[in-house]
């Protein structure tokens, strides 16, 4: 019996439907890093998190969401949408001009920059951040009327790499490499937290997705990638 209990099991572990996790676009280049390093069948949608939220809120079939902004998942929480929340690393901004003339945050305000891109903080979380750091240099109202908004922070350095704006601030796992690191103190915690949408037929391997985020071979992929580990005693919300 316990033959056929474990024959049964398998069967149902090979013909189980991939896990769709709902990640926040800074994760695009770490999403095939991820899938190659876990051992289930996982499949990735990447846009902006605030974009997300609103399709789990209107009942997309996801597994597991991915945000790069906490309350996002909370208010889901709240809301009774999502659970078993966890905070599983911390994200961080970069700059980056794509001609190499902006080297610092102050650069912004010369006339040879007529456009910078940003992601639209409205819905993702690191254009926040990039508000937030001008904002803290008193630099706000001087450069938002030079400022272009990505839908989301691939969008934004899209638009850098395609010679439309002449610097960036997105999130570091897309320029670590080429682009300049902004202290963490400019900005408020970019909390990237995991959790399981309740309306998943597939909890518990979403579970078990959400721990091995945490894992150490799962960690160094994120921290190789452009994120920090959460360094907290406990990560649930």
């Amino acid at each position: 019996m316990r033959f056929v209990a474990a024959l049964l099991l398998c069967c149902r572990l090979v013909h189980a439907e991939d896990l769709l996790i709902a990640a926040a676009s800074d994760l695009a280049p770490l999403a095939p890093k991820l899938e190659r390093a876990y051992s289930e069948k996982i499949r990735f949608t990447l846009a902006s998190s605030g974009s997300l939220k609103q399709q789990i809120e209107n009942g997309a079939p996801f597994d597991v969401f991915l945000s790069a902004n906490e309350k996002y998942v909370q208010d889901l929480a709240a809301a009774g949408l999502v659970s078993d929340a966890t905070i599983y690393a911390i994200g961080r901004i970069g700059l980056w001009s794509p001609n190499g003339s902006v080297n610092l945050l102050t650069d912004l305000t010369k006339k040879t920059v007529t456009h910078l891109a940003i992601p639209n903080p409205q819905h993702a979380p690191y254009g926040v951040a990039a508000r937030q750091a001008l904002e803290s240099r008193g630099l706000w109202r001087e450069v938002e009327p030079k400022i272009v908004y990505g839908e989301n922070v691939r969008q934004a350095l899209q638009f850098a790499e395609s010679g439309n704006v002449e610097a960036v601030i997105t999130s570091w796992t897309l320029l670590i490499g080429k682009g300049i690191l902004l202290p963490e103190e400019w900005h408020s915690p970019i909390r990237q937290t995991g959790a399981v949408v309740k309306s998943s037929g597939q909890a518990e391997a979403a579970r078990r997705f959400l721990k091995f985020l945490k894992s150490p071979e799962a960690q160094q992929v994120l921290n190789n990638g452009g994120l920090w580990s959460f360094k907290a005693s406990s990560g649930h919300i």
